[in-house]
């Protein structure tokens, strides 16, 4: 079970993210890669790895369909139990990914403990085109601190969709990236890139970590 660490990364940081990936993009995407060097600028160390079935793509590079639920949880709880072990009690966890990988981060969450917060980037609050299937009921079971950091214009979650249940999202925060898309690309019409909205979406996770777990 590889795992990806941030340039620096240390055997005892003060906060860790553990960042999984979407659905149908690896680890070491270059939204993930930028994702990762914008929260190691905010003093954040992050740790990547792969769901088996994208171990199996980089293997033999065939594309296959999500591991179901039961194994990603399992495999994303073996992570990080192990990274608890080499970073030590004292440091904070924040279990957390891209798209499906935040999602699964926020079901592990509902279920088990071990993590002080989690942080979605790209919630896939539900299928594009298919408003009627909410993926939030486990929100409810949330114990910890939990930040979704979303493009206004996302087709899985726009803003005016996810405040219109903003009663069902009970605590999770919210943090809006004007203008952008499910991977934080902006409008062609806007100054903004897809580095600036990455690197507020570190800003934010950064604030979110001093307010919430203690900074």
């Amino acid at each position: 079970m590889p795992l990806i660490t941030t340039k620096g990364y240390k055997n005892t940081p003060d906060v860790v993210v553990i960042l999984a990936h979407g659905a149908g993009a690896p680890a070491d995407s270059p939204f993930m890669e930028g994702l990762s060097d914008k929260l190691f600028g905010q003093g954040i160390d992050v740790v990547r790895f792969e769901f088996p079935y994208m171990e199996k793509r980089r293997t033999d590079g065939k594309k296959r369909p999500p591991d179901r639920q039961p194994v990603l949880l399992s495999h994303f709880s073996d992570v990080l139990d192990r990274v608890r072990q080499e970073v030590g009690e004292q440091c904070r966890i924040l279990v957390g990914g891209k798209s499906m990988g935040g999602r699964m981060a926020s079901v592990l969450a509902s279920e088990c403990r071990g993590m002080d917060g989690v942080v979605c980037f790209g919630y896939p609050f539900h299928p594009p085109g298919k408003p009627d299937r909410w993926r939030i009921e486990h929100f409810a079971a949330l114990t910890v601190p939990t930040l979704v950091v979303q493009g206004t214009r996302d087709p899985f979650g726009r803003r005016e969709e996810v405040e219109g249940r903003r009663e069902a999202l009970g605590n999770v925060r919210m943090h809006w990236l004007e203008g952008g898309n499910h991977d934080f690309q902006p409008l062609k019409s806007q100054p903004d890139t897809q580095e600036t909205l990455l690197a507020s979406a570190a800003f934010a996770t950064r604030h979110f970590v001093d307010e919430c777990l203690g900074g």
